[in-house]
């Protein structure tokens, strides 16, 4: 992995030192063509010759020297005292004299977990990160598919109280309706973040069988074999049998997350709050029928419009190798 910072990868500065010693092509021209200043294309040529091929390796840019730094033993006095004391940085820096920025640059640099992280008693690391240690993508589509579902209040006739504001409405009339839920159900695929989804009136293990069925069906018309699903442990999830019977006729393997970790099924949570505040949220509906109607419409721009940050700015569709 080359420098944050570095204009040129390993190769690019090879293919710069070949350009200008084998070729013999002037330095700003190959400069200019490879995007660089002259004086970074003269210092990689010159480090080349001092020093051949490691040269052009990375290099930390750590100083050599650092005069101001904390030392050893002050970074030991801080470790000592969070482990006895379990305090945060104000109060030891307060009581050790070190400055507070100074006591949570040494308990990063040393990996010391959060207190919120820890058990008040005993020290000992007890919750779980709100996020991924290590972020994951998988390397083709199809690899792994996440579902969930995205459960939405209803919008009753004439438009709720982001249509006729709060004053207008019944607080008594409003609980007496009893209006009811929509649950989207949703699949993600993992690489792609290509996305089929449907709105049902429950989330029962039927519902969803049947759903992720047609889920395999829309995947496959885009050339997409489903190996892997991902979902939480929800009752329809996990205690369904004709979900499991699914799943082995079509040979997937179904994995669950930890129990209250849904960071782990990100990527269809993610699309959940996507759909949320694109689609459910983004203007005023004065009917859930309306609503609804919206949906579908919304779904393919996403999938063949909507530009995805993850995928460096093009949609989903971008990277199914046949779409149909």
């Amino acid at each position: 992995m080359s420098h944050r910072n570095a204009r040129l990868t390993v190769h690019g500065r090879r293919l710069l030192v070949q350009r200008v010693r084998d070729e013999g092509q002037a330095v700003a021209h190959v400069a200019k063509a490879m995007g660089i200043s002259r004086q970074c294309a003269h210092r990689w040529v010159a480090r080349f010759d001092a020093e051949g091929d490691v040269g052009l390796q990375e290099r930390s840019s750590r100083p050599h020297t650092m005069p101001t730094r904390t030392s050893a033993e002050t970074e030991q006095r801080v470790l000592d005292a969070r482990a006895a004391h379990r305090k945060g940085r104000d109060r030891l820096g307060r009581e050790l004299g070190v400055a507070p920025r100074t006591v949570s640059a040494i308990l990063r640099r040393h990996d010391v977990p959060r207190l919120c992280e820890c058990d008040p008693l005993t020290g000992e690391v007890i919750r779980s990160s709100k996020a991924t240690a290590v972020r994951y993508e998988r390397e083709r589509p199809g690899e792994l598919v996440h579902m969930d579902v995205k459960k939405l209040g209803r919008i009753p006739d004439g438009g709720g109280w982001r249509a006729t504001g709060r004053e207008a409405g019944s607080i008594a009339r409003d609980r007496n309706r009893r209006i009811g839920y929509d649950y989207v159900h949703s699949v993600v695929d993992d690489n792609s973040r290509l996305a089929y989804a449907e709105i049902f009136g429950d989330e029962r293990a039927g519902t969803t069988t049947e759903f992720f069925a047609r889920a395999i069906e829309f995947f496959t018309a885009h050339g997409v074999t489903i190996e892997r699903l991902m979902t939480d442990n929800a009752f329809s999830y996990r205690h369904s049998n004709r979900l499991r019977e699914l799943l082995e006729h079509h040979g997937i393997k179904h994995k669950f997350i930890r129990p209250h970790c849904p960071w782990q099924n990100g990527k269809v949570e993610r699309f959940n709050r996507t759909l949320a505040s694109k689609w459910a949220y983004r203007q005023v509906f004065t009917s859930n029928t309306e609503r609804t109607d919206a949906f579908a419409p919304w779904l393919t721009r996403y999938n063949t419009e909507r530009r995805h940050s993850a995928l460096n700015g093009q949609p989903p569709i971008s990277r199914i190798p046949s779409p149909t």
